[in-house]
């Protein structure tokens, strides 16, 4: 095929342009991400957010933004954005992210796509915005006043949670069935001619140290995990401070946001342990807190480790509780009974056998299996 010069020029023109369009296009615009979220939330829950993105270019351009999240935190609407851009632009997207998993996330890459005009030669590029996140074990309400009663004389004062203070008064009311009879106050009865009780103030106690056996399969794990963070929630309401054990240590003691956030973040990052791993030296703990701390231990299957732990630990705890959960799940509130197919573990069967005895030593035994409610072990 033979071209006159008028086409090789026109041949040549054509070229020299789309070589020219390729190399103008080389380098990606200027894009500046934002992302406006709370560092940490609960599982079930959402979390607002807001993404900005600002995008500059010395070149009419083409462009495709995608900044999606971690897989298992999922957003409302995609979070794409894509069109053409003359110097300089803004674009923002705000709604929620629903949590379904915890652990720490690290928001990922963001993918830029851009081209010409025509859209002749499409690039991309990955860009890092980095952006932490934190999903904590989701938590639900409880009802547990024998389980976290305080046995110190000196926390402070509470009207909901603790021992009877006999040396203050609160006020008085009118005897109901039921009320102590060491409780009646008789001066005033007999100046009142009614049957009156008095309303005295509780003694809370002054630490609760909460260990966490993390050896056990993953779905111990994740109801392990859940009835740990409902339990310092509890606590945490009640004014007590509180602070959690696992494998890696114990997170600082207080009632502070801190500390909550420091034993929320460990659970959420928590994973299963080898059976062989040894357990901590709880005592210790108890000692830097303050001794006559509480203690509760969450353990799947009760090894003898956990039980002579328990009693080094009730040396320096005023009473330890250990909570087997041998199924590796439990009813939560308003969850119907399920059928159970496998007995308890032997190492169970014994510390059932043990409880009396343990009980006259200070350290309480509750079982829960996977067809009864956490509301249980009130």
């Amino acid at each position: 095929m033979i071209f006159d010069p008028w086409t090789l020029t026109w041949l040549a023109a054509l070229l020299a342009l789309l070589g020219l369009i390729w190399a103008a296009y080389r380098l990606p615009p200027d894009l500046q991400l934002s992302r406006e979220v709370p560092p940490a939330g609960f599982v079930g829950r959402q979390l607002p957010y807001r993404v900005t993105a600002r995008l500059r270019s010395r070149l009419p351009t083409r462009y495709v933004i995608e900044d999606a999240p971690p897989l298992r935190i999922i957003p409302d609407r995609h979070l794409r954005w894509g069109g053409w851009l003359w110097q300089s632009g803004e674009a923002q997207l705000s709604d929620e992210l629903n949590l379904n998993t915890r652990g720490e996330y690290h928001w990922p890459e963001t993918v830029l796509r851009w081209a010409d005009p025509f859209g002749l030669f499409w690039r991309s590029t990955r860009l890092r915005f980095p952006t932490r996140l934190e999903v904590y074990p989701g938590v639900h309400g409880l009802r547990l006043p024998d389980l976290l009663r305080p046995l110190l004389s000196e926390g402070a004062l509470s009207r909901t949670l603790g021992l009877d203070d006999p040396l203050s008064l609160r006020g008085a009311r009118p005897y109901v069935p039921g009320d102590p009879p060491g409780r009646i106050h008789w001066r005033l009865s007999a100046r009142t001619g009614e049957l009156t009780v008095r309303e005295l103030e509780r003694t809370a106690s002054s630490r609760l140290l909460l260990y966490l056996d993390s050896r056990g399969d993953e779905v111990f794990i994740e109801s392990a995990v859940r009835l740990a963070a409902s339990l310092i929630q509890e606590a945490l309401k009640l004014d007590l401070p509180v602070s959690l054990s696992t494998p890696g240590g114990a997170t600082p003691s207080g009632r502070t946001p801190q500390a909550l956030r420091a034993a929320l973040s460990r659970l959420a990052t928590l994973q299963c342990r080898p059976a062989s791993d040894p357990l901590p030296n709880l005592a210790a703990d108890i000692s830097l807190q303050a001794a006559g701390s509480n203690l509760i231990m969450l353990t799947q299957r009760a090894p003898a480790d956990v039980l002579g732990a328990a009693l080094r630990a009730r040396t320096r705890a005023k009473r330890v509780v250990i909570v087997a959960m041998p199924e590796g799940f439990y009813l939560e509130p308003g969850e119907s009974p399920r059928r159970q197919w496998a007995g308890l573990p032997d190492s169970v069967r014994e510390l059932e056998k043990k409880a009396g005895v343990l009980a006259d030593a200070g350290v309480l035994v509750f079982v829960l299996r996977g067809n009864q409610s956490v509301l249980r072990l009130a």
